[in-house]
């Protein structure tokens, strides 16, 4: 079984003006607007339900809003398993398009010891030769050290687990050594404080993180495709397609959804990146999260 967890999940509320702007101060009227259900892990879970793979959502909801991510995203391929809270309510994230884009993102609900404790010891369940994805920031009210102390939970049995977080958060997990850690090129540059521009910058610096114990390192860059270092000491490469962008939220989470079921099914480092990097490009060329029909359209014509 797969689990992903996600510790501050969110309904994404998006909201178009076409070609006028917003203004302050007055009433707008939105050309069109959709809403998700957002939280990288629960974006993993559900683009693996598209690759037929079911798996199991862990972290936190409260309220109507937790409802309706729950009631939103359960169905044959996903179960969900969620802490409820008994005050508060999981957060909405509204994101305005209106020539450019801009994010109000809530801050959610209170974490209190408790329902950290809960949620830990549904960690206990899972056995041996099971796959534990750790997606996302953590609530400010969750200690820094929340990622850490999951994977020191798990360490004693046979997890597969992939860890896909920023900074000091990505950083202190590579300790235990996880399976996959997913930066992109920035994320580099602000570990390292170096400016990482070529490939030879990015084979370079995704191979310190090897040397820091992640086993395997996807460095997504963007329009210019992604480059995987394996366990093994390969250097893998994929390009992107060239089409129209309509969205970038859910991308990184759809290809660590597709390097693990590209994995799992083959066992083989290409066809993982491979697969991963189509179902990022299917989630960018559309308005949601990537479709089966797409994943395997843009699958076709990668190189």
């Amino acid at each position: 079984m797969i689990y992903t967890v996600t510790l501050s999940p969110s309904i994404d509320y998006i909201v178009h003006f076409g070609a006028q702007s917003m203004r302050f101060n007055t009433t707008n009227r939105t050309e069109s607007e959709e809403y998700y259900y957002g939280g990288k892990g629960i974006n993993v879970s559900q683009v693996l339900a598209q690759l037929d793979l079911d798996s199991t959502a862990l972290g936190f909801i409260a309220g109507f809003t937790g409802d309706a991510i729950e009631n939103g995203i359960r169905n044959s391929r996903i179960r969900t398993d969620f802490i409820r809270l008994s005050e508060g309510f999981t957060r909405i994230n509204v994101k305005i398009k209106a020539g450019g884009e801009t994010e109000i993102n809530g801050q959610g609900p209170n974490i209190p010891p408790e329902a950290l404790e809960a949620l830990m010891g549904k960690l206990d369940n899972l056995r041996d030769g099971d796959t534990l994805v750790l997606a996302g920031s953590i609530p400010k009210t969750c200690p820094d050290d929340v990622y850490e102390r999951m994977l020191e939970r798990v360490q004693h049995k046979n997890i597969m687990f992939a860890v896909d977080a920023t900074r000091q958060l990505l950083v202190n997990s590579l300790s235990k050594h996880p399976f996959l850690i997913k930066p992109n090129r920035l994320e580099l540059t602000e570990i390292f404080h170096k400016e990482v521009e070529t490939q030879d910058d990015v084979i370079k610096y995704a191979g310190k993180l090897q040397e820091m114990g992640a086993r395997n390192v996807i460095v997504s860059l963007g329009r210019r495709g992604a480059v995987l270092l394996d366990e093994n000491g390969g250097v893998h490469t994929c390009g992107t397609l060239k089409q129209p962008v309509l969205n970038t939220v859910g991308a990184g989470d759809s290809m660590v959804a597709g390097f693990i079921a590209g994995y799992q099914k083959t066992g083989d480092y290409g066809y993982a990146l491979k697969l991963g990097s189509a179902c990022g490009n299917a989630t960018s060329f559309l308005p949601g999260l990537a479709t089966r029909a797409k994943i395997d359209e843009v699958f076709a014509q990668l190189k």
